[in-house]
C-alpha cells in the first residue's frame, strides 16, 4: 500500500508539472500526449523509485504533502538535466535556450555539455548530502534558525542556475533572483512541522516552491509568453483554447495537496519552534 501511495503521489506531482508546461508552451509548440505525459511517467516512476529512501507510512496526511514536494523536485531535476545537458534540439525557436551555454550562447557539444552537467548534479547532491548531515549533527542552534538557514538553500539554487540561463538574454532582476530563496524559506517553515529531516524540509519547500511560482507565472499572466519564447510568433493558436480544458485537473492537484496540508496540520509531527 505504501509503495502505491507513494508512486501514485509521484504520478500526480508530474501531472502538476505536465500541465502548467503544456499550458505554457502547446501554443508555440504544439501539442503531443507522449510529451504531455512525460513529466506524469518521470514522476511515478520517481514516486516508486524514492519511497525506500523514506519509509514513511505513507497513509498519514503529513507524508503525502512532504512526499509531494520532494517528488516535484526530483522530477524537475531530472527532466531539466535531460533538457539541458544531454537533449540535442534545435535552439533557434527559443527566445532563451533551454540547453547549457555560456553568456546566453549554447555550448554545442553534448560531451562538455555532460561533463559539466555531472559536475553540476555533485555539486548540488554535494549541498543536499550535507543538508542530510545536519540531521545527526550537534550544532546547538534552535531548531527555527537551522530551518531557516537550510529551508534557503534550494531556493539559492534555483536562482543561481536561473540567472545563469536567463539574465545574459533578458537582463538581471533582481525580484526575479530573490523570490526563489524567500518562498522557499517560507515553505520550508511549513514543511518542517511535519518532518524532523531536514533534506526533506529542504527538497519539499523547493518542490513547492517551483510548483507556486510556476502556477503564479503560468496562470496569473495566461497570455504573458514563457520567458523562453518571449517575441516568437504562436503557431499553434488552437492550443489557446484547448489548453483550458486541462485546468480542472490542475485544480484538482491542488485541492488535494491543499486538503492533506490541512489534515497534517491538524495533528502536526513536530512543532516548528521545538
Amino acid at each position: 500500500m505504501n509503495y502505491l501511495i507513494a508512486t501514485l503521489v509521484g504520478l500526480c506531482a508530474g501531472l502538476h508539472t505536465s500541465t502548467w508546461g503544456m499550458y505554457k508552451d502547446a501554443p508555440h509548440e504544439g501539442f503531443t500526449w507522449p510529451k504531455y505525459f512525460r513529466s506524469t511517467i518521470v514522476g511515478a516512476v520517481l514516486g516508486l523509485l524514492a519511497y525506500p529512501f523514506t519509509g514513511w507510512d505513507m497513509t498519514e496526511p503529513r507524508s503525502i504533502l512532504v512526499y509531494f514536494g520532494i517528488i516535484y523536485v526530483l522530477e524537475r531535476g531530472a527532466t531539466e538535466f535531460w533538457k539541458s545537458f544531454w537533449r540535442e534540439e534545435d535552439q533557434s525557436k527559443y527566445f532563451i535556450p533551454m540547453q547549457f551555454g555560456v553568456m546566453g550562447k549554447p555550448i554545442k557539444d553534448r560531451g562538455k555539455r555532460m561533463t559539466i552537467g555531472v559536475i553540476y548534479a555533485a555539486v548540488v547532491i554535494g549541498a543536499f548530502l550535507a543538508i542530510h548531515a545536519l540531521d545527526r549533527a550537534e550544532l546547538g542552534w534552535p531548531r527555527w534558525l537551522v530551518v531557516v538557514s537550510i529551508g534557503s538553500i534550494g531556493g539559492w539554487i534555483s536562482a543561481f542556475g536561473g540567472a545563469w540561463k536567463d539574465a545574459p538574454v533578458e537582463g538581471f532582476e533582481t525580484f526575479k533572483f530573490f523570490r526563489s530563496p524567500v518562498v522557499a524559506t517560507l515553505y520550508a517553515a511549513m514543511v518542517a512541522h511535519f518532518t524532523d529531516s531536514y533534506l526533506a524540509i529542504s527538497m519539499a519547500g523547493l518542490g513547492f516552491t517551483i510548483a507556486t511560482i510556476e502556477t503564479y507565472k503560468t496562470f496569473f499572466f495566461p497570455t504573458r509568453p514563457r520567458g523562453k519564447f518571449a517575441g516568437k510568433p504562436i503557431d499553434h493558436p488552437e492550443m489557446l483554447e484547448r489548453r483550458k480544458r486541462f485546468v480542472p485537473v490542475y485544480v484538482s492537484i491542488w485541492l488535494g495537496v491543499l486538503i492533506a496540508a490541512l489534515l497534517a496540520f491538524a495533528r502536526p509531527h513536530v512543532g516548528f519552534l521545538l
